[in-house]
């Protein structure tokens, strides 16, 4: 499930790989023809990395194409409260739901191809177009935004702007960002890939080690 654990360093440090890959499966099984990511998976994988001593940091490894909105948030919030440090990388893409779990980690990295897909929130299956179906839709993307601003560089009012651009995308409404931008934007916090985030982990886990000596 490309959960693995890196220990061959220099330093001796273990460090657990997580991958997202493809679509985040929630509730719902997706095609068997998917690529998926299962948050049943993911969930007790973090917790485990947040319950063993041994673990001294957490790689997070994403090209994903979003999916399930509470599944992502979920993950997204368990990455965010881990007391090990953690950084990701975006390879690829992280689109839609994936912009949050990206930026859940303490720093992140994007290299210079990835995309980064912002639009507005949709839904899947029976829609009933009452006026509390959309306060209740504005409530969700209100929480995505929100935690989206408190994880990175850039304001809930600007992610807005990007959801709702139409001059980007082709049949939707929304915001494509290249790698370079999404730095520009503050959603990501340094262009790099494999070896700056790895050197950028260990520095983090140096500094907690050095922290808890003192």
């Amino acid at each position: 499930m490309g959960q693995i654990t890196l220990d061959k360093n220099s330093r001796k440090y273990h460090v657990e790989l997580l991958t997202i890959i493809g679509e985040v499966e929630g509730h719902e099984s997706a095609s068997s023809q998917s690529k998926t990511t299962k948050y049943e998976h993911v969930l007790p994988k973090l917790a485990l990395v947040e319950d063993d001593e041994d673990v001294d940091g957490l790689l997070i490894l994403l090209n994903t194409v979003g999916g399930d909105v509470e599944a992502g948030l979920a993950i997204a919030e368990m990455i965010a409260s881990l007391s090990i440090p953690t950084v990701s990388l975006v390879l690829g893409g992280s689109h839609s739901i994936g912009v949050p779990m990206a930026v859940s980690a303490d720093y992140s990295f994007v290299v210079p191809s990835a995309t980064m897909v912002i639009h507005p929130v949709r839904s899947s299956g029976m829609f009933i177009g009452v006026a509390q179906t959309y306060r209740n839709m504005e409530k969700i993307q209100d929480r995505i935004t929100g935690f989206i601003a408190s994880h990175s560089r850039t304001s809930q009012k600007r992610l807005e702007e990007l959801m709702l651009d139409t001059t980007q995308l082709v049949k939707d409404v929304g915001t494509m960002l290249e790698g370079r931008e999404a730095v520009e934007e503050g959603l990501i916090d340094e262009v790099g890939g494999m070896k700056e985030a790895l050197a950028k982990l260990y520095e983090l886990i140096d500094l907690q080690k050095a922290d808890k000596k003192m």
